[in-house]
């Protein structure tokens, strides 16, 4: 998630004079938007347009918006406020919304911010260069939405792509959009629409080009990446069946993927991520929650034993696999007896780490009118999970030192420009000194010599 530096209520946006032929991307949310993002930036440099250091400069504003919690929405709020002042005092600054937000809120957007150009809906990204030669030419307000402002009209297209895209170690690759589960917390059937998979060959052809340009490590995206291939008009293609083929381009020596929804992760999928040297022995499969009521009011398909089943056969074939997850709490009717039952989930378990979250209601979902659990209850139970999975992975990390692993080599370490970073094949983030220049972008081997909540240090073996 991309950082922004608000400024305090009250106060007036510096205005330097804009950098002509300039675009930022602001965006929040997840990997998908991480990658739309990038796909922004491609069509608005064919328009000639160069990155700005700052949104501030910027001739072309992006924001690429995210619906999954309220705070991104605030988030996004507060930054057109600001933007409509400086779009009143540079009216050639054009400001475009995209995005899951864009998809959910258009009307709300444009009446609390009148000075935005345009909003743009989820698989409508390629027709952004369009809108913003015609809101350089000064034509006003426009919405291009696939999903018009009714229920129960579904996003059913592909997103057009844009392939060009230049050469860099890690790359995020979409291989299926939207989701047909509709857990009772989710928006994104909403903004997104039903699950729709790329074909096959259109993957392989994005993935072998990313190899030609460099690229060592695609990601595969996907809001239940597992169940691709159904529907295909080729004909059924299992994702493990995918990995194979994408496994075998030349170049690719990384293949990643997120996220896997546990009703369908499969054996055939665990043999290949043990038995496919290019699939890394990493998974991260939400649980959600650890209590079979619970997940039955998410309308997660899947119980507490169930996915015991996938972690006990990961860790079976692959003792070695990293595991990490998505967990909720404060759920509505979320009981103590239910919250205690994710705890015992989280030591049984013993993830490597976890991203955990405290409910936020989304309108237009079922859940946003179940009863609510107490706010403090809810912050407290968060608070209490964190320290709970903080001291499993410091412990786990601990396990690591004096372990060898194999580290992609990204660059330099964000937390200190001396060192330099990567992951292991399990996604344990290392630092370690070196030479940038003769190992960027090579897979070296890293013993590991101290444990952090974040990750590991080493040093090259």
């Amino acid at each position: 998630m991309s950082n922004v530096t608000l400024l305090q209520p009250g106060t007036k946006p510096a205005a330097p004079k804009t950098k002509r032929g300039t675009y930022f991307v602001q965006t929040w949310g997840c990997q998908m938007n991480e990658e739309d993002s990038e796909q922004m930036a491609l069509y608005l440099q064919e328009l000639g347009l160069k990155p700005a250091a700052d949104w501030r400069e910027a001739q072309v504003v992006l924001l690429n918006t995210c619906s999954v919690r309220r705070k991104p929405e605030d988030k996004a709020f507060s930054l057109l406020g600001e933007l409509n002042i400086i779009k009143a005092n540079r009216p050639e600054v054009v400001i475009g919304v995209a995005g899951c937000m864009a998809q959910l809120r258009a009307k709300e957007i444009r009446q609390k911010n009148p000075l935005v150009d345009f909003v743009v809906g989820t698989a409508q990204v390629s027709e952004i260069p369009g809108l913003v030669e015609e809101a350089l030419q000064g034509k006003r307000f426009q919405t291009r939405l696939d999903l018009p402002e009714r229920k129960g009209v579904i996003v059913t297209q592909i997103p057009q792509r844009n392939l060009e895209r230049t050469g860099k170690i890690k790359a995020f690759v979409p291989i299926q959009y939207g989701c047909d589960k509709f857990c009772t917390f989710c928006i994104v059937p909403t903004t997104r629409g039903r699950e729709r998979s790329r074909p096959t060959e259109h993957i392989v052809a994005e993935v072998r080009r990313l190899a030609e340009l460099g690229t060592k490590e695609v990601t595969l995206l996907g809001q239940t990446v597992n169940s691709y291939g159904k529907n295909l008009a080729e004909g059924r293609v299992p994702f493990s069946q995918l990995l194979q083929l994408l496994a075998g381009i030349p170049g690719i020596e990384r293949i990643r993927y997120t996220s896997p929804y546990p009703r369908d992760f499969r054996t055939d999928l665990i043999e290949v991520i043990r038995d496919v040297p290019q699939v890394m022995e990493h998974c991260h499969m939400p649980l959600q929650g650890g209590n079979d009521d619970l997940l039955k009011r998410m309308k997660r398909l899947y119980t507490v034993e169930s996915f015991a089943a996938i972690v006990a056969e990961l860790r079976e074939k692959m003792p070695d696999v990293g595991l990490t997850t998505d967990i909720i709490v404060g759920f509505p009717g979320e009981t103590e007896e239910e919250f205690e039952g994710t705890l015992a989930c989280m030591e049984r378990f013993q993830f490597d780490g976890a991203y955990m979250f405290r409910y936020s209601p989304r309108p237009g979902t079922p859940a946003a009118e179940m009863e609510q659990v107490p706010t403090q209850v809810g912050k407290d139970r968060l608070n209490k999970l964190i320290a709970f999975q903080q001291q499993i992975t410091l412990n786990k990390n601990a396990d690591c030192v004096g372990k060898t692993y194999e580290v992609l080599v990204e660059g330099p370490s964000p937390k200190n420009p001396k060192l330099l970073h990567g992951y292991s094949r399990c996604f344990r983030k290392i630092h370690f000194p070196g030479d940038l220049e003769k190992f960027r972008g090579e897979i070296i081997p890293i013993t590991t010599t101290e444990a952090h909540l974040w990750g590991l240090s080493g040093k090259i073996a």
